[in-house]
């Protein structure tokens, strides 16, 4: 196995490829997630600055929305894993009839070995 990194095959890398080798850095991922903790923290305080014209008295609440988005993102993913417990099958639940289980033989077979250049 050779001790080559990602950055160092460029120019073999697509155009958006190349653009996103920025993000191999895990110095870089801290930095975006440090960003991304900004944003939010700002979007909290902008709260706070703008009057609030809902239909419904609990919408005057602060930090209504964040709540509400939060505790919805909560119960799909709470749901989903619930509903996999319900709907999930076995590894070989289409085992019978897939082409996977077929016996090939060996001669239909076209082997072929690749070697680090």
């Amino acid at each position: 196995m050779s001790d080559k990194k990602i950055g160092d095959d460029a120019e073999n890398l697509p155009w958006l490829g190349r653009k996103l080798l920025w993000v191999d850095n895990p110095a870089n991922v801290k930095r975006v997630f440090q960003v991304l903790i900004l944003i939010c923290i700002g979007l909290f305080f902008s709260d706070f600055i703008y009057a609030r014209h809902g239909k419904f008295e609990f919408e005057q609440y602060w930090g209504f929305y964040g709540a509400f988005g939060f505790i919805a993102f909560c119960i799909v993913i709470f749901g989903a894993k619930a509903l996999r417990t319900l709907i999930k099958r076995d590894e070989d639940y289409y085992a019978p009839h897939v082409v996977d289980t077929e016996e090939y033989p060996d001669s239909g077979l076209d082997k072929a070995s690749y070697k680090d250049d």
